[in-house]
């Protein structure tokens, strides 16, 4: 099969002609070419008609402008390719006989390099834009002066080239084809404007892209710190129950060593009387039992009495906090019932505010605070928001026996001990 290409040994390239090979020798200096039955990649860009010759070149293409689609065309541009054609073909007979003569019959040397022609308005109107001159003729002259669009796609495609501020340079007697309509200031304007309205919408789309990005990552860190929460406030509530139940032992264990103290106490004074230990009495019949209940009188708690359980109760309630706010709370009881006791008439002493923040402090936070001041004859009114006592309802005496209790449990410091 006669060879469609030639082919570098050097780094693989495939050139379809000896103009290309040579082309390739002066930019690389590589030497070694040898005839491809494997044609040049001819991949057609059906969006904007840019021709690609290898896969690397149509996914290149695709990473910078985003056109997928592409037409292979390989098959018919493909055509043998001739060794026989010289390096300078555009060079007239003339030219050719000269170079032969001055080479004895050799092959002819390779021509002068110079700067590629362009078309002088395109070129104008890219320096305009802002291109570099070498950038604007390289640009001009690889997309065949076909127009300014195509030049500005070029520049687009090839930004991160090494060279693409360098100044081109062909052979001397290269021929130039001639090159198309450029565009109207018109169309310069409004293909300016296609520009910079791609380049806002591009850039529109990256900040929308990284605020869906920090949304999410907001979502996320929302839920974490609301999982951390729940968590800290089950293990809270954890550790109260525990509290509570320790709290519960610990009085059972408090009542068995008071009950033990009484049996011990007992029989010590029946020891000192001379009186024999108490014999555990036998069990008796249950409606014996029911008889001696029966006959026994039942005699109210008097308002005294239940004042002494209901600060006992207080002070044993919160033991394990400091004894001084125990103190400060019957102290403050004992203003509240001295001023009734001392001004009955007045208003103000008779009425406290449930919400007030000295009040839940001292006495409403702490467990039968308010109790006893209910049994003193206070009671709450406007849906709990108020204690009050009527005036009709003070009693000098229960006020008496309240501060009497009061002040028993400030001086004793077994008061609640037992």
């Amino acid at each position: 099969m006669a060879g469609v290409s030639l082919q570098c040994g050097d780094c693989g390239a495939l050139l379809r002609s000896v103009q290309e090979a040579q082309e390739h020798a002066e930019l690389t200096s590589h030497s070694n070419f040898s005839e491809s039955t494997e044609a040049v990649l001819n991949l057609v860009c059906t969006t904007c008609g840019k021709p690609c010759r290898s896969k690397t070149e149509s996914d290149l293409h695709t990473k910078r402008t985003g056109h997928g689609e592409f037409v292979d065309k390989t098959s018919e541009v493909a055509k043998p390719i001739s060794l026989e054609v010289p390096k300078v073909d555009a060079m007239s007979n003339e030219d050719v006989n000269a170079t032969t003569d001055q080479n004895d019959g050799t092959a002819p040397q390779p021509s002068e390099m110079v700067v590629p022609e362009v078309d002088k308005k395109l070129l104008e109107e890219l320096e305009l834009m802002g291109f570099s001159t070498a950038r604007a003729i390289r640009s001009l002259h690889y997309s065949g002066n076909a127009s300014l669009e195509a030049a500005v796609n070029w520049v687009v495609e090839h930004e991160n080239d090494a060279d693409i501020d360098q100044m081109p340079l062909v052979p001397a007697n290269t021929k130039v084809e001639a090159p198309k309509p450029s565009l109207t200031p018109e169309q310069l304007k409004a293909k300016q404007q296609e520009l910079r309205e791609r380049a806002r919408k591009k850039k529109e789309e990256e900040e929308k892209r990284v605020e869906r990005e920090r949304e999410k990552e907001r979502i996320r860190i929302g839920k974490e710190l609301l999982e951390a929460k729940r968590i800290e406030e089950e293990n809270e509530r954890k550790r109260l129950l525990a509290l509570r139940k320790a709290e519960k032992e610990e009085e059972r264990r408090a009542r068995e060593k008071i009950r033990q103290k009484l049996e011990e106490d007992k029989a010590e004074r029946r020891r000192r009387l001379g009186l024999p230990p108490e014999e555990p009495s036998a069990p008796q019949p249950a409606n014996v039992v029911e008889e001696k209940k029966s006959s026994l009188p039942v005699r109210p708690a008097t308002k005294a009495e239940q004042m002494r359980e209901c600060l006992r109760s207080l002070k044993q309630s919160h033991k394990q906090d400091d004894d001084a706010r125990v103190k400060r709370a019957f102290q403050t009881l004992l203003t509240y019932v001295g001023n009734v006791a001392k001004s009955p008439d007045e208003e103000k002493y008779r009425r406290i505010r449930l919400s007030n923040q000295t009040f839940q402090e001292r006495v409403g936070a702490l467990k039968g605070g308010i109790d006893f001041l209910e049994i003193c004859g206070f009671e709450k009114i406007e849906g709990g928001e108020f204690l009050f006592l009527t005036r009709d309802k003070v009693d000098k005496a229960v006020l008496n026996s309240a501060g009497s209790e009061l002040d028993s449990a400030i001086k004793n410091p077994f008061f609640g001990v037992l």
